[in-house]
């Protein structure tokens, strides 16, 4: 059993549903849905006993304290954050409240657990925590791409959480000798993506007959990874990752935002044309810069590569081509998406454990699984 935190998000329900595809481990999926946290990504899930979903806060100690004692997890896996830029900027509290404090309280309660383990237990334990390229901060267009040993220096306040929330993670195994993990990954694009980010927005926009927003000159850089590579590596880390280590994970596809952008209208343009015959692109608009946008992000993955074995097995190419017909083909979790409607999914209730999700046990009834 694995507990995962913030598996309906985008990158965790991505995890969770490809790691139950793949081995017959169970996992305790607990993700507190806040607007980004969709149970219907999770749908196919309805009825798989292997799936126990529990809505609640890693901030929440006794919460942890019962799911911990209950299931025994031989390794939780941290997604769960804030992680949009442009909201940080607007309202950095719940950005500090999530990712500073809650990752500490998640840190505490897990090393409580931990250290009553049984020796065996205790020493095959692992906490993998997810995070972010950005904490690196800017690059110059020929600076070398981030390393792991790159210092610190976040440009926004969800970065500065997120490499708070790093720090925390690493003294928390040199302190008490929490056995961690990190990962600290490129931006990611695929299936399931909440459409406030720039492929599924530019995606939407699109058949929307709506702009397709550039902030500045649309010249800002990032290295793209496909969600289902990101989710092979954390598993490759899991399984034989150093203790205390932290790994990039990175596509190794470094694209300007506006070629992405003119991409993505090219296979629409192909897949999708526009009743009128014109090409997406014409619904490019550019727009003011946001405060503090990073130039360039770029990650440097060999260690990855070198020391497990890991690469990305899509290239920009074939993931992005991919991601379009995704959305093309799933437009009833889109248009509940957009219109807000996923989350009558999820009920009034917004405090205790529910399992709220179609086909899932209740969560406080489900006996232990190792």
């Amino acid at each position: 059993m694995i507990l995962v935190t913030g598996g309906a998000g985008f990158i965790g329900a991505n995890f969770v549903l490809d790691w139950l595809a793949q081995c017959d481990e169970p996992i305790v999926n607990l993700d507190k849905l806040t607007y980004a946290g969709n149970l219907q990504t999770l749908a196919s899930l309805k009825g798989d006993t292997r799936h126990v979903f529990v809505r609640g806060d890693i901030g929440d100690r006794e919460l942890l304290a019962r799911l911990l004692a209950e299931h025994r997890p031989r390794a939780l896996i941290n997604f769960a954050a804030e992680s949009h830029i442009d909201r940080s900027i607007h309202g950095p509290g719940d950005f500090i409240h999530t990712n500073v404090v809650g990752t500490f309280n998640l840190l505490e309660s897990v090393r409580g657990y931990w250290s009553a383990l049984p020796a065996a237990e205790k020493t095959a334990f692992r906490f993998l925590h997810v995070s972010t390229d950005e904490v690196y901060g800017s690059l110059g267009t020929d600076d070398a791409p981030f390393s792991e040993t790159h210092r610190y220096e976040p440009n926004s306040p969800y970065s500065a959480s997120k490499a708070a929330s790093d720090h925390l993670v690493r003294a928390w195994h040199h302190t008490y000798g929490l056995p961690v993990l990190t990962t600290n990954c490129s931006n990611n694009y695929g299936p399931y993506h909440f459409p406030e980010k720039l492929i599924p927005l530019v995606i939407l926009n699109a058949l929307a007959g709506k702009e397709l927003p550039i902030y500045g000159d649309g010249m800002q850089v990032r290295d793209w990874l496909y969600v289902k590579d990101h989710c092979s590596a954390i598993c490759r880390v899991l399984a034989a990752g150093r203790l205390g280590e932290t790994y990039n994970v990175g596509g190794w596809n470094e694209k300007p935002n506006i070629e992405v952008v003119r991409t993505l209208c090219a296979i629409l343009d192909e897949l999708s044309p526009r009743a009128d015959g014109a090409s997406y692109a014409t619904q490019i608009s550019f727009v003011t810069d946001r405060p503090g946008h990073d130039r360039r992000y770029a990650i440097d993955a060999r260690k990855l590569e070198q020391e497990l074995g890991w690469k990305p097995a899509e290239t920009f190419e074939t993931g992005i081509r991919k991601t379009v017909e995704w959305y093309l083909a799933n437009q009833p979790w889109v248009e509940n998406v957009s219109s807000g409607a996923y989350r009558d999914w999820v009920g009034s209730s917004t405090a205790e454990p529910a399992c709220k999700l179609p086909g899932t046990r209740p969560c406080r009834r489900v006996p232990a699984r190792h």
